[in-house]
């Protein structure tokens, strides 16, 4: 199925409200907010609550981050840009598009950042 940018700035547009819906969820959450351990008796539910706050912290930064990316995503639509790779200028496929409508790089240049960072 071939999508055109058009269908993909409304994909991004529901995403976002989609990710600003789980970012308010998050910030609710008393979780995030939970005081540190104390020093109890009971080192494993103080190392329970550690990990339940590491993940919650983690999940937080990760919906965060996407927010951030679709955002840039609309506002390079906005702008007309969209679409294009950030690094060398080039064309994206509109198949990476369909896939990570939020994606900056081509497939050549994430692959070549990917093989820099390491993944």
């Amino acid at each position: 199925m071939t999508t055109t940018k058009a269908e993909l700035y409304g994909v991004l547009l529901d995403m976002r409200e989609t990710y600003r819906a789980k970012l308010e969820q998050l910030e609710n959450s008393k979780q995030i907010d939970a005081p540190g351990t104390g020093y109890s008796n009971h080192q494993a539910d103080d190392a329970t609550m550690v990990y339940d706050q590491t993940v919650d912290a983690s999940t937080f930064n990760s919906v965060k981050n996407r927010l951030r990316q679709i955002e840039e995503s609309i506002a390079r639509h906005e702008a007309g840009t969209y679409g294009i790779c950030e690094n060398c200028g080039n064309e994206i496929d509109i198949a990476r598009l369909e896939a990570l409508p939020y994606t900056s790089l081509c497939m050549r240049c994430a692959e070549v950042r990917d093989y820099r960072a390491g993944m």
